[in-house]
């Protein structure tokens, strides 16, 4: 769906219709959606399109579905303002307003099935893509309906699935990158971490005035003209003169200045601070016409909160493994800040803007809501590029805005800095990634343009996008050994890294914390939080990996910190926005300092679908006291020891797949009695054949007389030989063998 800018502008009349409204279920439901169906989405024919209050035959009762749409199969359940959509409804049997509607398509013939979902409170929808079950639902929220207006294309045309299309323009501006990053590779004279990091500035810096030009930020097509009159053997120079002048006020550049240049304004923040041709390689035709290719796409679709994902690409896969870094989807950061601190906030701007602004007592708590938001700080210690505090940046404006918009109710303010308190300054990272500290701050800049528009068009102002300010707190820095900052929310995705994938260093890091060596390198950062808060009111919250609330890990970890859990999710799987997702099972865990205010204060566990109110939430996320389970040496009865099973080492050397089964027993036949069913939890869980070469016992004169055999116990002497852990190559006098060789009798 193409939007023109009628759409956009009865769009945004659209939501200034709708922003104040009481917002009354049974009274303004069918209105709001007949305005929406019609007025901004030129639907045509709305009482025929439409079915309101269909009736559905339930176990001993007919309910009714409160809008279904048949041509596009879109069921609609619709709450009055202030509902909150994730909360289970006492009067609807316990369930959410999802659940209420998938009951209800539940029902109904299986010709009448929703295609889609939505479930609406007048300022939020929450969009279910049921060919999609498992992933979580898509956040529209009413204020960034005329930038996200193509998202709802989906109620009125059959065709359309561009709810989606956020993620496909991650996913095609991801690819521009890569191929633009691979091709400037090649350029530098050694890849070494002094020309990566000058690499890594250069991507982020072209793609912000990519960005930038597409936006608005820049004038139109400043930059494609200028790529156009650039030869390529000149394009390393003007480039590098470009940062330059961006990085330079107006009143100080030279009077000479070509036109080209002249044209682009100041930027400051510290994005173009120090370039120089020394970290510019040079550059051919080919780069420049990926450089044109790339002004040609449109780059205002990219949401700052999934910037990072765009240059997952440019990360070598190694390292991201090594550091842990997961690249997080906007709907599963909400499953972390949404209860952290954003619903309470969402519900005192709620009420207040239900009491209006009609009176002087009423503007002051508008005006006193706007200085707590500015008030409070926020700090990611594994910031990465960004995602969350990009997400709660926009989540906390997003607020402003409404209270800025209620105080003014129409009238336009002179000064719009003076309006907009919520600042970049609030916002604290820790990454160790120098580049994806530049991405995080390019991610904070382009959030702040895009907050400063919709400001502006409230104030009914020109934005004032430039220029950047330098003002976001993030560090690059091992979060484990410098000090955290002191804010009100700590919040974030460490880095899983299991027991067997950690490195010396992070096995060190641990120790300073566990004497418990075998816990996942996230309750690295538990314990870290857990010490910083105590005596204060910050809330934490993490999102880790599930082991952590399972198994011998629950004991050290949770005995080491002094805190009470607030809320959890319980394990799901956390899709990521990279190109190749990232699934991984995890838990959500939110807590704050024992014996500080908020202990009895309400406790939530978060199942799928189900929203569980607490007493009490222990390590394993149940509502039950605080125990935990510690090994034993012994069995408490009389049953079978559990013991380590047989660990290979060997690189995969002496482990056939079945794929390769039969070829390699048709070249080596005489290996037949030595191939065994290789049996581990994934094969186990899944049903998966696997096979190994078991050479236990069996004499040295067989084992020679066979070729390919030895040939695959050569190579697992050499990838032993080859380790790091001296450990390790103590084993590689024993190549015919598993590492362990624990077979029970």
């Amino acid at each position: 769906m193409k939007v023109d800018e009628q759409q956009k502008r009865a769009a945004r009349e659209f939501v200034a219709r709708w922003t104040f409204r009481r917002g009354s279920e049974k009274g303004e439901d069918q209105q709001f959606w007949n305005d929406l169906l019609g007025t901004v989405l030129g639907a045509a024919d709305i009482v025929s399109r439409v079915q309101y209050q269909v009736p559905v035959p339930l176990k001993g009762a007919t309910g009714f579905l409160d809008a279904w749409i048949p041509e596009t199969r879109v069921l609609i359940e619709h709450k009055s303002r202030g509902i909150d959509l994730d909360a289970p409804q006492a009067g609807h049997g316990g369930l959410t307003p999802y659940g209420q509607a998938a009951a209800y398509d539940n029902a109904r013939p299986y010709g009448e099935k929703a295609r889609w979902i939505v479930t609406c409170n007048f300022d939020t929808f929450q969009i279910y893509d049921r060919t999609r079950p498992l992933a979580a639902p898509f956040v529209l929220r009413l204020a960034d309906l005329p930038k996200e207006l193509y998202r709802l294309a989906f109620l009125v045309d059959p065709k359309e699935k561009s709810v989606a299309r956020e993620r496909e323009i991650s996913v095609q501006a991801g690819r521009i990158v890569a191929e633009l990053y691979d091709a400037l590779l090649k350029r530098y004279a050694a890849a070494d971490s002094a020309a990566l990091a000058a690499l890594n500035r250069l991507c982020v810096r072209l793609v912000f005035c990519l960005y930038a030009e597409d936006a608005g930020v820049f004038p139109k097509n400043v930059l494609k003209r200028l790529l156009a009159v650039t030869p390529a053997d000149f394009l390393r120079t003007r480039l590098v003169q470009l940062f330059q002048t961006l990085d330079t006020p107006a009143e100080r550049r030279g009077v000479y200045l070509e036109p080209e240049l002249a044209a682009f304004p100041y930027t400051n923040g510290g994005l173009f601070r120090g370039a120089s041709e020394s970290e510019v390689p040079p550059l051919t035709e080919e780069i420049r016409q990926l450089l044109l290719k790339a002004c040609t796409f449109d780059w205002r679709g990219i949401t700052p909160t999934i910037f990072g994902a765009l240059f997952e690409s440019t990360l070598n896969p190694a390292t991201r493994r090594a550091g842990g870094m997961v690249y997080t989807s906007v709907e599963n950061i909400h499953k972390v800040i949404d209860p952290l601190f954003l619903n309470v906030l969402t519900r005192r701007v709620d009420a207040a803007l239900a009491a209006g602004a009609a009176t002087a007592k009423a503007r002051r708590t508008l005006d006193a809501l706007q200085d707590e938001l500015a008030s409070l700080t926020f700090l990611d210690p594994a910031c990465g590029s960004g995602n969350f505090l990009t997400e709660t940046y926009l989540s906390l404006r997003r607020l402003e805005n409404r209270l800025i918009a209620a105080r003014q109710n129409g009238q336009g303010e002179l000064d719009l800095g003076q309006s907009v308190r919520v600042t970049l300054a609030q916002f604290h990272g820790i990454e160790i990634n120098d580049f994806a500290v530049a991405v995080a701050k390019t991610a904070l800049w382009i959030a702040e343009a895009q907050m400063q528009e919709e400001t502006a068009r409230i104030l009914h102002r020109e934005p004032e996008y430039l220029p950047l300010r330098d003002q976001a707190g993030i560090t690059e820095g091992d979060a484990l050994r410098v000090d955290w900052p002191r804010t009100d929310y700590i919040m974030g995705n460490p880095p899983f890294v299991g027991r067997m994938q950690k490195s010396r260093e992070q096995q060190t890091e641990i120790a300073q914390f566990f004497a418990y060596r075998d816990i996942d390198y996230v309750a690295c950062w538990y314990a870290k939080a857990s010490d910083l808060i105590q005596g204060t009111r910050t809330h934490c919250a993490f999102v880790s990996t599930n082991s952590i609330t399972q198994g011998e890990q629950v004991a050290p970890l949770w005995k080491r910190l002094a805190v009470t859990i607030d809320f959890a999710w319980r394990t799901f799987c956390w899709d990521s926005e990279s190109f190749e997702k990232a699934h991984v099972h995890v838990v959500v865990i939110g807590f704050h300092a024992k014996g500080t205010p908020g202990d009895a204060s309400p406790r939530t566990i978060y199942d799928g679908d189900r929203v569980l109110p607490a007493q009490n939430i222990n390590g394993y996320l149940l509502d039950a006291p605080d125990i935990a389970v510690s090994p034993r040496p012994r069995p408490l009865c009389n049953v079978p020891r559990l013991i380590m099973g047989n660990m290979p080492l060997d690189g995969g050397a002496l482990i056939i797949e079945e794929s390769e089964r039969a070829d390699f027993l048709a070249k080596e036949p005489g290996a037949a009695p030595f191939l065994k069913r290789l049996v581990g939890s994934k094969e186990l869980i899944n049903n998966l054949p696997r096979w190994c070469l078991w050479l236990k016992d069996v004499p040295p004169d067989k084992i020679r007389a066979l070729p390919l055999v030895m040939s695959r116990v050569a190579k697992c002497r050499e990838n032993r030989l080859a380790s790091r852990a001296a450990d390790t190559r103590k084993h590689a006098a024993t190549p015919a063998l598993f590492r362990e060789t624990n077979n029970p009798k």
